[in-house]
Formats: structure tokens, sequence, C-alpha cells
């Protein structure tokens, strides 16, 4: 047998391992620095781009697209080289995807503090950085297809299907959910608006933490834990099941993020039935791993590698078990908006992604290098920490979300609220929020002792660059024993692509069209207008300073919402939203029918110290609105953009637009004068009070009795 000679590329995989730690210890950084500032909200020093609003989606994308994004790469160019017994398609290509990938992060870092946001949770980037994510994960995929046309191994390997799956699906969610309508080099509007912009938003999102947080992964699980436990796979019917099963079930999950919305029930229902149904799939992919480990568990107790990724497939389980829970409705009134859900969230990126990232790390790091781990004492020190950490983080914001829950929703023997002051429910909490800070301090110890360890690794031994391998090259005809129908698929990756888009192709389908081409399905309300021009102008404001981080603006058809906030929502009311803000976390009131609730003047001082208004108020001060000042000029353009998207303004609106954005800045000016505030209509400050006062005042609504 002829044997052809080539050379594995380790150093891409290196630069994806630094890329992956270094940003690792930046995002989780940010996330001390913002749960900090949520029980000491000065902590922002009263500068804008500290401020809690814009730094959380810095500190979300940082996580998931800096640090779990490098660790896919890391952990994907190194595996599928092996298995398809080739170098990677392009050399050029794999320098262009590494630092292509860096500046995207990068140009985040500066986007998010200086508020340029799309104002979608996990999507935040503006348009042209959008583009730029596009040519780059093509580029992976021209990378990942690539490298499989040239293999000389005849069969796709388990995790290389997993790969497969996450290129398309995530490069059909990013397009779907990313077309928008710039209105300058740096702003956008979505297409969407209101429910359906919120459907594919969270279509999106949840897929996002499905296709990039989760299929990846299974993939690297797939490869590494059998490599690092010597074993083979526990089963490979079961690997087959577990795919096609979980990549068909995953994509109809979305709506369980909107039980009890203005969504159509019919949407949520959907929702609730799959996410329960995906139980099945996703432990039978955590058995497999776990199972994978017959007979290697007595080196559980000594190896890190093999301790790391036990906890992190447990830490999958236990996520994927808690998801579909919180899909049912009953379970999902008490979770959504709470603190709950944090921890949910948490227990996967903590323990699924973190840890199981690390134990890729230690493995991959030594092979590459031709040398031992540094310090084996070191690395099990950063496991005990993490792992410490990961519980002292997550068990009080469980205790945290469900004492929000049971605060908001209990009501006194006569019928009242118990809780009417909102804020009553977040003081109760605060000493929860420290301790999560301490757990948090503790995971991040554990990163930086892994760096330290991992460095000094590096230091020791000897990248070996291009690692030198033999294999026979593929024939064209196969003449092996007749297969099976999944076996002939395995070595036909074009068959196998198409069915792979088949079947995350139709869960999104079906909850999609009907909502965004059947019109009837989305009733309008003919008091709902579109927003003024300086109302426009807030909203832009609000959503740049990240408010809906921390507040909804969806009441849900519940005593204890509608009473404490008025009228529960409707989904005419959204038309003209774009993007919608129905926000996924409630640190703050809902905001729905704030509008006409305080004056002008009670906003003004609210904005500036919101403790002199709300005594005990962890809300973060923003001095700065009072002394920067909106670009009046901006407003045409937007208002242009609007009726591209189907707002309805009259005819050559932007023409008239200025005139009546510095009338309504006069009025509010005017009010604020009658309370001895002096302060000039083109101050953000006033074009943010107007959107905060027009909130839910299109329709009739019930007085309520709490805030």
């Amino acid at each position: 047998m002829n044997l052809e000679t080539f050379h594995y590329d380790n150093k891409i995989v290196r630069n994806f391992a630094w890329a992956t730690t270094v940003w690792g210890i930046v995002g989780m950084l940010v996330g001390l620095i913002i749960a900090t500032q949520l029980y000491w909200p000065e902590l922002n020093l009263g500068i804008s781009y500290f401020s809690f609003g814009r730094l959380r989606p810095l500190h979300t994308n940082a996580v998931i697209f800096a640090f779990v994004g490098n660790g896919i790469f890391m952990g994907v160019y190194y595996s599928l080289q092996r298995l398809c017994k080739a170098r990677m398609f392009s050399d050029l290509l794999s320098k262009l995807h590494f630092w292509g990938w860096q500046l995207i992060i990068v140009s985040a870092a500066i986007t998010f503090p200086m508020g340029y946001t799309t104002g979608k949770e996990y999507a935040e980037l503006e348009w042209p950085i959008d583009i730029a994510i596009a040519v780059v994960w093509i580029i992976f995929g021209v990378q990942l297809f690539g490298t499989i046309m040239k293999r000389r191994e005849r069969h796709m390997y388990v995790a290389i299907w997993f790969y497969i799956a996450t290129f398309i699906t995530v490069t059909i969610l990013h397009v779907v959910n990313s077309v928008e309508l710039p209105v300058s080099f740096m702003k956008s509007y979505p297409v969407y608006a209101g429910v359906q912009d919120a459907l594919v938003q969270w279509w999106y999102g949840h897929n996002a933490v499905a296709f990039f947080l989760t299929t990846p992964y299974l993939g690297l699980m797939y490869y590494y834990l059998p490599k690092a436990a010597n074993r083979p796979v526990f089963s490979y019917r079961l690997s087959i099941i577990h795919f096609w099963s979980l990549i068909f079930l995953y994509i109809w999950a979305g709506p369980h993020h909107l039980l009890y919305t203005a969504l159509p029930d019919w949407a949520q229902s959907v929702g609730t039935v799959f996410s329960v149904m995906l139980i099945a799939p996703s432990w039978g992919g955590m058995l497999n791993g776990l199972l994978t480990l017959r007979g290697a568990w007595d080196r559980v107790r000594d190896d890190a590698v093999l301790k790391f990724m036990v906890v992190a497939v447990t830490a999958y389980g236990m996520a994927t078990f808690e998801g579909p829970m919180l899909a049912i409705k009953s379970i999902n009134a008490l979770s959504h908006y709470t603190d709950w859900t944090i921890a949910h969230v948490h227990v996967g990126a903590l323990g699924w992604n973190g840890f199981l990232t690390f134990s890729v790390l230690y493995w991959l790091i030594p092979k590459i290098y031709q040398t031992e781990l540094f310090s084996k004492r070191l690395a099990n020190t950063h496991f005990w920490l993490g792992f410490l950490g990961i519980l002292v983080w997550v068990i009080p914001m469980y205790f945290a979300g469900i004492t929000q829950s049971l605060m908001w929703k209990e009501f006194t023997p006569e019928g009242f609220l118990a809780y009417p002051n909102f804020l009553q429910t977040v003081t109760q909490i605060i000493p929860m929020y420290v301790i999560r800070m301490v757990g948090g301090l503790m995971f991040f110890t554990g990163v930086c002792i892994m760096f330290y360890n991992l460095i000094k690794t590096m230091q020791i031994g000897t990248l070996l660059a291009d690692e030198k391998a033999e294999a026979p090259a593929l024939t064209k005809e196969y003449t092996g024993p007749k297969e099976t129908t999944h076996r002939w698929l395995e070595r036909k990756p074009m068959q196998f692509l198409v069915l792979t888009i088949v079947a995350v192709a139709i869960g999104g389908a079906v909850e999609i069209i009907p909502t965004y081409m059947i019109k009837s399905n989305i009733p309008t309300i003919e008091s709902v207008k579109p927003y003024t021009p300086l109302e426009l102008e807030g909203r832009d404001i609000y959503i740049r300073e990240g408010c809906y981080n921390c507040h909804s603006q969806m009441i849900r058809p519940f005593r204890s919402e509608t009473e404490r906030y008025g009228e529960y929502s409707k989904a005419g009311e959204f038309v003209y939203d774009h993007p919608f803000q129905w926000g996924s976390k409630r640190t703050g009131p809902d905001l729905a029918r704030i509008g006409g609730k305080y004056p002008d003047a009670w906003h003004f001082d609210h904005m500036i110290l919101p403790e002199k208004m709300s005594p005990g108020s962890i809300m973060p001060p923003y001095p700065w609105l009072e002394t920067d000042s909106y670009d009046i000029n901006d407003m045409p353009p937007k208002i242009r953009a609007m009726i591209t998207l189907g707002v309805p303004y009259p005819k050559d609106y932007d023409q008239q637009a200025i005139k009546d954005m510095v009338m309504q800045a006069e009025k509010i000016v005017a009010t604020l004068k009658e309370s001895k505030i002096s302060v000039t209509g083109d101050k953000e400050i006033i074009a943010l009070i107007a959107y905060l006062q027009r909130m839910g005042t299109d329709i009739k609504v019930k007085p309520q009795t709490g805030n």
C-alpha cells in the first residue's frame, strides 16, 4: 500500500488556543465587573463607556464568540485534520480566518462601550460587523468542507457531523436574524418588527445556544473525550440517534423564551412541545459521553483532564434537563424574567462550555508542544476552584430567582400586592448578588491559574508546528463490505450536507413563515401610532444604553402583573417597534406602561441620580444624558428608513420631522423648567423622557397599584 506523506498544521491550533485563553480572561473579567455593578452601581464611575447596559453585551459576546468561538476553532482545526488525515484546506485561509475573527472581536470590544448596538441579545453587533462575521464564517466553511473533500479517511466520524451542522445552521441563523436596513455607517433597524422580530430573535437566540454553544462542543466531546480516556465511544448507534434527533428538534424550541407574551399561542405551544422532547436526544448524548468512560473511572480521580470532562458532560445533562423543564408553562410562569434563568444559562456556560474548553486545552497544548503539562497540581487546583466557583455562583442565583418570582406574585389576604414596590424585591436579593460575585471570582482565579500553567508548559516544550503524518490516498471506488444507509451517508459529504439543511430548516420555516407572511396573525390596533421623531430618538438612546438588559416591555396576563403594571400587552402594540424590546430579565420593573405614570421631572432626576427618587436602587446613574446632545440632522434618514420598513408616516414626513422634534422637545423643557430644572431641548435626556412618557399610552389601561 502506497502511503502519502503530509503535515498537520499545529501553528493555527496554537494561535486559536492563545486566543481562547486570552479572550476567556477578558470576557470573564468584564463579567466580574458587571456582576459587581449589580450591587455597587457607582462602579461605572459615571462614565458612559463603563455602564452596565453597555458592558453586559460586551461580556456575553466576549464569552460566547471570543472564548467559546475560538475554543471551537481550536478544537476543530486540531481534530478535523486527524479525522480526515489531511492538512487544512488552505494555510492562507487559516490565517485569514484567525485574524478576521480576532478583528471582529476587537471591533465588538470597541463598539459596545461606545453604544453601537442593535439591541438584540447575542446579535447586538451592527451591520458592518455582521457582514464581516458572515465573510469570516464562510472562510471557516470553505476550510471545513475543503478539508473534508480532500480527506484520506473514507467515512466521516461523528464529530464531523456536528461540525457540519454547526456551520450550516449558524449560517442560516445569522443571515435571517441580521437582515437590517442601514441608516448610517453604524446604525440600522431590523426589517422585522414587534412580534415578528421577537420570534426571529429568539429563534436565533435559542439556537445560537444550540448550534454555537452545544453542537460544536458535542463534536469536541466525541473526539477529545475518547482520546483522553483512551476508550472508544460507547455507542455508535446512539450517536446517530443523538445527532439527527438533536438537530431536528432543537430548531423548533426558540418560542419557549416567549411564553405568556404577545406571541401567538400556537407558536408558544410548538416551542414547549419540542423543548420537552429535547430531553431524550440531549440525555442520549450525555450518557454516550459518560459511558465512554467505562473502564477509565479509576483514572478520573488523578487526571485533571478527565475530571473537567466529567463535570462538563454532567453540566450539559443538567442544563439540557432544566431547559425543557423551564419551557413548561407552569414552571416558566415562575422562572421567566428572574435570576433563575441566569443561573440556568451559567450552568451550561461555566460547566459545559467552560470546563470542556479547559479540558481540551490541558490535553492539547502538551501534545503539540511535545511535553508534559507543567503542573498537574495547578490543573487540579484550577478544577476545584472552578467547580466550587460554579456552585457558589449558581446556587444563590437559584435562590434569588425563586425569591423574586414569589415576591412578585404574592398577595395579602385582602387581595393587594404584598410587595407593590418593585424595589422591595430587589433589595431582598442583593446579598445573593454579592455571593454570586465571589463565585465568579473563584472561577476567574482558576482560569488565571490555567493561563500560567499553559504558558509554563509552552516554555518547557517545543511547538511541533508541522506534524508529519502518513496515510494511504482515498480511492474513488468503494470496495468494502455492504454498508448500512448511514454508513453510506458518512462517505457522502454533499448528501450529508443536504440532509442536514433539510433537518434544521423545517422547524424554522414552519414557525417563522406563518408569522411573517400572514399579516392577519398579528392584528393591528387603530389607536397605535408611529413614534414621533423625538420619541424615536429617545428609543434609540434607550437601546444604546442597554436598558433592555434590565427592563422588560411585556406585561404578561397574570393578575400579579396587571395589578402591578397595568393592562397586559397586546401583539398589535408593537407593530412599529424596530427592534422589539420585550426583554428577558427584570432587574428593574417592567416599563410597558410607564408612560404618564410620573412627571417629566421625576424621570429627569431618576436618570441622573436614581437613588434620589428610589432610595436603595441599584440602577446606575446616567449623568452624560444631561450634557450630551443628539444630532437632530440624523432624524430625516431615520424617518426615511422607517417608511421603507412600512411604518405609516405621512408622505415626505422626513422634511417635517426636525420641526416636530424641536416643538416636542421645547414642551418637555418647559415642564422641566416648572420644576426648576434647566436644560436645553437638544440634550439626550429630553429625547429619552419623550420615549418613556410614550410607552403604553396608545391603548386604554387600567390603573396600576404597584411599580
